[in-house]
């Protein structure tokens, strides 16, 4: 029994230093807030600032819970120890089992310190050199991200998609929400390569097509990112597609370039204007916030826009699936022949390959 109390309180130790690391304390005491706020008798008044606030108070629950959950077992089970009862040994063992089991899922958590790890995600996709083949594709890295989100249990929504001429999309905006999201996705921007036999030219040749993928945490509050309203040009026309009420009948569309760095953004999926000056207002800040990361500046306005381009030679991955099936991230070494599971969102290993790649440098 001795050893097994000295396991547990090593154990106990263990998780109490995990939890000072993420934060726990400091999150329990922001939930109480929000659940003080929601007290108010005019918390819903604000209907779409009530809403950001629930949604942050289900994301912190989801954080909370398992961990408050292991600390209350792994005191509960230490106490017990102490009572050294020989008909408890059992018993204490099976719980130290499950409390173990249950840590070594939850520490995978550190691995998410970065500012922006916890928060959703906004994937943009875009077609790169490689014609209708590279559109086709982008259209084939849409249903992976997607698929990876679903099976995964993390809640997808396609914000915009600019369908191609022939086959495939020239661009899309996808938006992943659930735990981490960010933190797990952030290694995906880069260009992703494919190699394959075209099945858009007649002697079904071997093609070459890429596609750039560009990872943004999602902001929404405008003070986390406070962009001066004087450093963006404003362009509203009218929106495109296939038909329906409202596109190509009002000017609904907005195009926002931000002056310093010429991000541009454009959105024209929502009937509303203004709901579509709110979705680029978020992709613009979420791009500015991994700009300000990426270039170690403190001000919006000493940022340079990036520039790499979708094309040979900046490629993060390659997904071979002719003459062999093969896919290797260039970066963490990881590879594997399941070219089609891949595809189907089996993107895990690659994910966690990064993740440990990132936490030894």
């Amino acid at each position: 029994m001795e050893g097994l109390n000295k396991q547990l309180t090593e154990l106990n130790e263990e998780i109490l230093e995990s939890i000072d690391l993420l934060n726990i304390d400091a999150a329990q005491k922001q939930l109480k807030e929000i659940e003080d706020q929601e007290r108010q008798y005019d918390f819903w008044e604000d209907s779409t600032k009530a809403q950001q606030i629930m949604k942050q108070k289900a994301k912190l629950e989801q954080k909370l819970q398992p961990w408050l959950s292991l600390r209350k077992d792994s005191v509960e089970a230490i106490e017990l120890s102490k009572l050294n009862d020989q008909q408890l040994v059992g018993e204490i063992q099976q719980t130290v089992k499950n409390i173990k089991q249950r840590f070594d899922e939850l520490r995978q958590q550190l691995k998410f310190k970065g500012p922006y790890d916890d928060s959703d995600v906004i994937i943009l996709l875009a077609a790169g050199a490689g014609g209708t083949d590279a559109q086709d594709w982008t259209a084939m890295l849409l249903r992976m991200y997607s698929r990876w989100a679903e099976k995964n249990e993390y809640k997808v929504t396609l914000i915009s998609e600019s369908p191609a001429e022939e086959a495939g999309i020239k661009g899309a905006t996808l938006e992943i929400s659930g735990l981490n999201a960010y933190g797990k996705l952030a290694a995906e921007s880069g260009v992703h390569r494919l190699v394959r036999q075209s099945p858009f030219n007649s002697d079904n040749l071997r093609q070459t097509s890429f596609a750039k993928i560009t990872v943004l945490p999602k902001i929404d509050s405008p003070e986390q990112i406070e962009i001066d309203p004087k450093q963006l040009k404003i362009d509203v026309f009218r929106a495109g597609g296939r038909g329906g009420q409202s596109v190509n009948t009002t000017d609904s569309a907005v195009r926002i370039t931000h002056l310093p760095t010429g991000i541009t953004v454009s959105i024209q999926n929502e009937r509303s204007q203004l709901q579509n000056k709110e979705t680029a207002m978020s992709i613009l800040r979420s791009k500015l916030a991994v700009l300000l990361m990426e270039q170690h500046q403190d001000k919006i306005e000493a940022l340079k826009g990036p520039n790499t381009s979708a094309e040979w030679g900046n490629q993060i991955r390659n997904y071979v699936l002719h003459p062999y099936k093969l896919v290797k991230d260039l970066r963490s070494k990881h590879e594997t022949n399941n070219a089609d599971e891949v595809l189907d969102g089996d993107l895990n290993p690659f994910i966690e390959a990064n993740l440990n790649l990132k936490i030894s440098e």
